[in-house]
């Protein structure tokens, strides 16, 4: 989230800030939070009071400084006609894979299936035999996975709602 401020006096050159046009698809809205859609990117504002040309980016020296650059960033560029760049917050297509494919192995091992039986359908493979999965490459992959499902089950969802920040916070 971006947190948009009145600009203080004297802080910066006001010549060289955005002019009133790039500015009015976010100031004329009238909720101090708001999603915004900047050339294709979605973006979360919130505006303390109301806010007018001039404003600033308010970004607290935390740990989370670094992401609130990249997203005030994100906007900057979205303003001034540039494209944006990607989106930090979003999960990846394979991570995205692989949460589901965890589920799907929580789902059939809480039904009684066997490791090889749960591989065999995640991975769309032969069934494998007893004497093949001791050395088979998918052993300890769907372990893994299996163990991400069940992590997840016990509160290791919440961790998605902090993504991607869940390694700095």
């Amino acid at each position: 989230m971006v947190t948009l401020t009145k600009l203080p006096d004297g802080l910066a050159d006001t010549r060289l800030g955005l002019d009133a046009r790039s500015l009015q698809s976010i100031l004329t809205v009238e909720d101090e939070d708001q999603v915004v859609t900047l050339r294709g990117a979605r973006l979360r504002l919130h505006r303390e009071d109301k806010v007018e040309a001039p404003v600033a980016v308010l970004l607290p020296l935390d740990q989370l400084f670094d992401i609130r650059i990249a997203a005030a960033l994100r906007m900057w560029r979205g303003l001034t006609g540039r494209t944006p760049g990607p989106d930090l917050g979003m999960l990846t297509p394979e991570r995205r894979n692989r949460l589901i494919h965890a589920l799907r192995a929580l789902d059939g091992r809480l039904e009684r299936a066997t490791y090889p039986e749960i591989a065999a359908i995640l991975f769309d493979t032969e069934p494998i035999s007893k004497r093949d999965w001791i050395s088979h490459e998918l052993r300890d992959r769907t372990g893994r996975i299996i163990r991400l499902g069940f992590f997840m089950m016990r509160g290791g969802y919440r961790r998605l709602l902090l993504h991607p920040y869940r390694r700095r916070v």
